[in-house]
């Protein structure tokens, strides 16, 4: 199931000092955690792991988990806990994530947290098989970025129909309003991007999220890294809170450290 990792050239080497290991890279709707993970996967040569890449990959390619998936999806319900943990489990198993791998949208609950935690403590030769970033555990960071910051990231998204190029009316307006500075082409707005449909995102990955946080808080392995800068200094102190928890080894519960 190699297709699912993101391209990733052996020769990609970054100023990482230690093996990553498993990293789970947290972050609320809009703090640009997709655009980080890029930059690690290229700078260390780890793939990413995202659990929606994972439920199409099985449902496309028909596999067992993935006809129990499309099955459940088709009769509008969740996919369960126990469902993503095993193809979680099974792409662990690949040899790609032996050096560790950024984990997207995984572990998004307290009880997918533990089972990871469970999982991996098995060590190189348990359940994981000889990937899964050996024995070294779950570290998590998180990319924080203000409320109203996010909110005009967000709402001010526009983007042109034509050629597909991005802009925000806040941060990168075009250089005439609400039109393609390439071809002219009127911008349209994402029908989710709007407050109500944020607010409501925000309080989900909040009720979701606080105990995953709070989880790996109380196991000294939880970094915060400000995510209102620069794409390279929010990389560079993303990589710095990964040096100082893999180096720490086990710090004092509760025990916690802002990155700026």
């Amino acid at each position: 199931m190699t297709s699912v990792a993101a391209d990733v050239h052996a020769e990609a080497k970054g100023s990482l000092q230690v093996k990553p290991g498993p990293i789970l890279l947290m972050g609320a709707p809009g703090v640009g955690k997709g655009t980080q993970a890029k930059e690690l996967v290229a700078k260390w040569g780890i793939p990413q792991i995202s659990t929606g890449d994972l439920l199409r990959y099985n449902r496309d390619h028909g596999t067992p988990l993935g006809l129990k998936a499309k099955e459940i999806m088709a009769a509008g319900k969740l996919v369960p806990d126990e469902l993503v943990n095993a193809m979680v489990a099974e792409r662990l198993k690949q040899p790609d994530t032996a050096n560790g791998y950024i984990l997207d949208g995984f572990p998004r609950t307290l009880g997918q947290a533990k089972w990871l935690d469970e999982h991996i403590g098995a060590g190189p030769d348990g359940p994981g098989g000889k990937g899964g970033g050996g024995a070294l555990p779950v570290i998590a960071v998180s990319i924080t970025v203000g409320y109203n910051e996010l909110l005009r990231r967000i709402t001010g998204r526009r983007t042109c129909p034509a050629c597909g190029t991005i802009y925000n009316i806040y941060l990168q307006p075009p250089k005439v309003d609400e039109k393609c500075d390439l071809d002219g082409t009127p911008l349209v707005r994402r029908s989710d991007d709007t407050e109500e449909v944020f607010r409501e995102r925000m309080r989900t990955y909040e009720s979701q999220t606080a105990p995953v946080v709070e989880h790996y808080r109380a196991l000294g392995r939880f970094e915060e890294v400000d995510g209102a800068q620069a794409v390279s200094a929010v990389a560079a102190g993303v990589e710095a809170a990964v040096e100082r928890l893999r180096s720490s080894g086990t710090k004092a519960a509760g025990t916690e450290t802002k990155t700026k």
